[in-house]
């Protein structure tokens, strides 16, 4: 009773509208001002939890996604992904999906991927017949694709809470992403192709067209090759990947696609420490909450709680996919996580759940809370594109919602989905 109380009271304090980072601060504080009778050790907490050296890849990555964005790359992904399919039933959905997955191996944000793949996909979609909705619903679900295949922020986070290898979770999200990416393609050839039968198709390409498309989009698809190949071979870690990606990325805007100047290098520099600053802070202030937590030992009840209920992992497993898509649906992904993980982490060790494959579970689910209202960033991003209203941006994505959850059955059902490709890097 306790804990639900505890998680309620954060929960209305959250929905007044201030900042994340002040609720989780101001809460957990404010617990540990009454349960303890002083604040000294928060400062102590808080630095702790920040100065890590594997936190560094996220500010790392997003400089790396935000020169690539900025060294207009995207037409070129975008085009060559529609030449090798524009010959296949939904064809076009198809090159969307192609080109999402692609940049989501570059950018690492569903946010990111939904809005630069959709300021090309959908206009392009729409021009070509598609109803408005089914372009907007496709694109929102590839941009959730931005998180699951590496790099990806949310699974840094994850790493640095559960003290988990990242590029341990980065080789896991590989398969689950595919996985998730040719649903979507499977849905666009059959789902969006019929709805959509009155499209003429376009012939195939012939093989100098294939040729001269891969071409032009090589560069950009050497980046994740080398970012995560360099991982799978134990070149890198996950940090100095970044690193090495963030030069690649510079080198490619600057002297391949000659769009990337000082100014560009300022602003994406900008650009990666705003978002970095605002994950840091969230991650500030949970470090506070997960503190007082641990002292007024909620981690052991929910242990007990877990024991005594007998439920054992498929039933807890459960019970945590539910609560995290309802959370989902409410609070940002960042937060979800920082706020739930330290809490369950010791009912995970009790139950033997690996860390890696809770982690892929996890963010799945995240990416449900991307496309699901009222809080769905990546719904509210294609708002902004196209300035649509959102009930047609909801009812366009709705199918991908259940197509989702399919693949996060799988997952769980299935456990290798996600743990074999990290096993072959880790046994090398």
């Amino acid at each position: 009773m306790t804990i639900a109380l505890l998680f309620v009271a954060l929960l209305l304090l959250l929905f007044t509208g201030l900042p994340i980072f002040a609720g989780l601060a101001l809460f957990g504080g404010a617990l540990q001002l009454v349960t303890q009778g002083e604040l000294g050790s928060v400062t102590e907490v808080i630095f702790g939890e920040i100065n890590r050296y594997l936190l560094v890849a996220i500010p790392l990555f997003a400089f790396m996604a935000h020169l690539m964005i900025r060294g207009k790359i995207v037409d070129d992904l975008y085009n060559t992904a529609y030449t090798l399919t524009r010959h296949l039933p939904g064809g076009l959905g198809i090159a969307t999906i192609a080109a999402c997955t692609i940049f989501a191996a570059i950018s690492g944000s569903s946010v990111a991927t939904a809005l630069t793949i959709g300021a090309v996909a959908i206009p392009q979609m729409i021009k070509f017949g598609y109803e408005p909705k089914a372009a907007y619903g496709l694109v929102a679900a590839g941009g959730t694709l931005g998180i699951l295949i590496p790099p990806s922020g949310p699974m840094v986070l994850y790493g640095v809470t559960t003290d988990t290898s990242i590029g341990g979770l980065f080789m896991a999200g590989i398969v689950p992403g595919l996985l998730m990416a040719g649903v979507f393609v499977a849905w666009s050839m059959v789902g969006n192709a019929v709805a959509h039968r009155h499209i003429a198709r376009e012939p195939r390409a012939s093989v100098r067209e294939a040729l001269t498309a891969i071409r032009k989009a090589l560069w950009a698809l050497s980046l994740p090759v080398f970012v995560l190949g360099g991982m799978y071979a134990g070149v890198f870690t996950a940090t100095e990947a970044a690193a090495a990606g963030a030069w690649l990325a510079l080198f490619v805007g600057a002297v391949i696609y000659r769009q990337i100047g000082l100014r560009e290098v300022w602003n994406s520099a900008v650009d990666a420490c705003r978002i970095s600053a605002m994950l840091f802070m969230i991650l500030a202030g949970a470090s506070v909450f997960g503190h007082v937590m641990t002292k007024l030992r909620i981690p052991q009840q929910i242990v007990e709680a877990v024991i005594a209920a007998d439920i054992g992992v498929t039933g807890f497993l459960i019970v945590m996919m539910a609560l995290i898509f309802v959370l989902g649906m409410f609070l940002e992904s960042i937060a979800i996580i920082l706020i739930t993980t330290p809490v369950i982490l010791p009912a995970m060790i009790h139950l033997q759940i690996n860390p890696i494959w809770y982690g892929i579970l996890l963010v799945i689910n995240l990416e449900l809370a991307q496309i699901t209202p009222p809080v769905g960033m990546n719904l509210f991003t294609i708002k902004a594109i196209t300035k649509s209203p959102l009930a047609p941006i909801v009812r366009g994505a709705a199918p991908y919602v259940a197509l989702m959850v399919g693949v996060l059955a799988a997952v769980m059902v299935w456990p290798q989905i996600a743990l074999w490709l990290p096993g072959t890097m880790l046994g090398r």
